[in-house]
């Protein structure tokens, strides 16, 4: 079978499972002697990166009756769990609801999550979010800095006096890993466009801002637009400010935007963080288990690629290192199952 072929039937195995989903969410209603167990994922808007990667995870882990794929118990999760993504301010809202009990789990950036869990930045009046855990970390997200072509911003240094959109609303997890990079390099005076002047990408387009930070698992659609029409061009972060950044949030890390992923752009050199899947210490072990084994079933890599490829990079090798968070008993005890926690 070509690898085409094969993509094409694993595309319409996820259709099938979401139809399912939806009939089984609507007026069929659950089987005899069976019974529905909801399990929601806060992501972020539905224009953002989580929100097709929440709805992904959900097709692929959903267990509704008579959906032919989950006749293979560990192929789907536990026998009546249905997710669902919902929509959310973001990284940081997501933790908040998590913790507090109103949703049942969320994704969200290790920088966000470790700052959650010491009470520290857009966390502090809250104090420490003593719930959280997570269930796997799923794959990798770039900071990009993007700026007009137009302008004279070569280096993050030359943000100075521009108008500059951070990446979200205030008490954000975006805002505060911007503030946060901006502080590294010392950069002070910048004239700050509020999220809710529209989006980050037409706004640079229309001439009414010099840049913008977003983070974001490469390439993004918007920003490779952008830089095709030779409207933007991509600025590096590196250098000692870079330095002073990594040692003041040590989950992020030194990485690349790799070349290719852009127009006629080589590797830029850029920071990132591991984005992760964080649930509720109060939810059940076999729930947490089943749903976690279901994630990294192998025949389940294909559907996930085939629904965003954020979620293609979603592998077990990287699941349950360094959390920014307890793991989940649920998950820890597949990952020890599965040999790579001891």
């Amino acid at each position: 079978m070509s690898q085409r072929i094969a993509a094409l039937l694993a595309l319409a195995g996820f259709i099938l499972t979401v139809m399912g989903v939806w009939l089984w969410g609507g007026n069929l209603g659950p089987e005899p002697g069976s019974s529905r167990v909801s399990f929601q994922i806060a992501t972020g808007s539905t224009g953002s990166l989580y929100f097709p990667v929440g709805q992904a995870i959900a097709g692929v882990i959903s267990h509704p009756p008579g959906v032919g794929r989950c006749e293979t118990a560990t192929v789907c999760g536990p026998a009546g769990v249905i997710l669902s993504a919902r929509t959310s301010e973001g990284a940081a809202d997501n933790l908040r609801s998590v913790n507090q009990g109103l949703v049942d789990s969320g994704l969200s950036e290790g920088d966000v999550i470790a700052a959650a869990v010491n009470g520290q930045g857009v966390f502090r009046r809250s104090g420490k979010a003593t719930h959280l855990r997570i269930i796997a970390s799923l794959f990798d997200e770039q900071v990009h800095l993007v700026a007009s072509a137009k302008s004279d911003i070569h280096a993050i240094a030359d943000l100075r006096g521009k108008r500059v959109m951070l990446g979200g609303i205030e008490n954000t997890g975006a805002v505060m890993r911007t503030r946060a990079i901006l502080a590294a390099y010392r950069v002070y005076r910048v004239r700050v466009v509020p999220f809710e002047s529209g989006n980050a990408a037409q706004l640079l387009r229309e001439d009414k801002i010099d840049a913008f930070f977003t983070m974001t698992a490469a390439p993004l659609d918007s920003v490779r637009d952008l830089i095709d029409q030779n409207l933007a061009r991509l600025v590096p972060l590196d250098g000692d400010g870079r330095e002073r950044l990594l040692k003041q949030v040590p989950q992020l890390r030194a990485t690349l935007i790799p070349a290719g992923l852009y127009p006629r752009i080589g590797a830029v050199e850029t920071v990132g963080a591991r984005a992760y899947w964080v649930t509720r210490d109060g939810e059940p072990d076999p729930l947490v288990y089943g749903i976690t084994r279901a994630l990294f079933h192998p025949a389940n890599r294909a559907l996930l690629a085939a629904g965003h490829h954020g979620a293609g990079q979603i592998s077990l090798y990287q699941a349950a290192a360094n959390p920014p968070a307890p793991l989940h008993s649920g998950a820890a005890r597949f990952y020890r199952e599965a040999g790579i926690l001891p």
